[in-house]
């Protein structure tokens, strides 16, 4: 068995494509490792804190990447995009795996200490069902696996992914302390998921319907992030809902709902930039056979 990289197609021959997602994948590990080689996290013991959350965050960043490749290769008709799916998940996993030995170094290597907050906190339950599952999609990520399974049993079991980006986004959220990114991938997984249902409803290209999920999901975020901070820290929902229209806030960064707002408006009018481009060359072709 010939080894393929992760810059090259089925056919062992470069891809710009894959080589691009390659290094956009890699590009938050290799900056994480600068960080913390230059002590942009602090000194050691305590870097491990600001290390286990930030991989954490990255391991679901990916992950989500993952599931964004469907509506990308629908909304922008680019097929293509099916070459590096793979790579993605794998890649998912890879830094989950990283952010565990991290934790892991972060509590001092005390296994017992660790099993016993593994079966006590909710936030490390939730998070080690999504490991299990997500090593387990590794694992049947080769070809053999899906000759082995079958298309339609392999496709049942990789639905699960899912799921398993459902658990990791809710680790993230459960983990102590509050982060504007908590909210931001939460609303983004809600972006994902909720496109899904247009697309089964012939609307996952449609700007017009991409530009009403893109307020649905900011909505959403808002009051995620308004219930959140209700119940943990007993914030008025109200004034959190009126924090995302204070201009004083924005000295400490954009509002996680306006940063999801942000990303499905892009998305909108991308699609709507697509459709025009594509009605146009169709009048000149018909210009050119008339």
């Amino acid at each position: 068995m010939q080894l393929i990289w992760p810059w090259q197609d089925r056919s062992r021959r470069f891809s710009w494509l894959k080589a691009s997602g390659f290094a956009l994948i890699v590009f938050p590990g290799v900056r994480f490792t600068y960080q913390v080689a230059t002590g942009d996290y602090g000194i050691f013991p305590i870097a491990l804190g600001g290390m286990v959350y930030w991989s954490g965050v990255w391991a679901t960043v990916i992950l989500l990447m993952a599931l964004a490749v469907t509506p990308a290769l629908t909304i922008f008709r680019w097929r293509a995009l099916i070459d590096v799916r793979r790579m993605i998940g794998v890649a998912a996993l890879a830094y989950t795996v990283g952010h565990i030995v991290i934790y892991f170094a972060l509590r001092s290597w005390n296994f017992a200490s660790i099993a016993n907050e593994s079966v006590t906190r909710l936030t490390l339950i939730v998070a080690w069902l999504s490991t299990f599952g997500l090593i387990v999609l590794g694992a049947t990520s080769l070809d053999a696996a899906i000759r082995r399974m079958g298309a339609k049993g392999w496709q049942r079991l990789h639905n699960t992914n899912y799921v398993i980006s459902a658990l990791a986004v809710l680790h993230v959220v459960l983990a102590r302390g509050t982060y504007p990114e908590q909210y931001a991938l939460t609303g983004i997984f809600v972006w994902l998921m909720a496109w899904r249902v247009l697309d089964h409803y012939r609307l996952g290209a449609n700007a017009s319907a991409l530009a009403m999920l893109a307020v649905a999901s900011c909505l959403a975020t808002a009051s995620l992030e308004a219930g959140f901070l209700l119940g943990r820290r007993g914030y008025g929902l109200w004034s959190t809902l009126a924090n995302n229209f204070n201009p004083a806030m924005l000295e400490v960064g954009i509002p996680p709902a306006w940063q999801v707002l942000a990303f499905g408006l892009l998305i909108a009018l991308a699609a709507a930039g697509r459709e025009a481009f594509r009605v146009k060359a169709a009048r000149l072709e018909a210009r050119q056979i008339g």
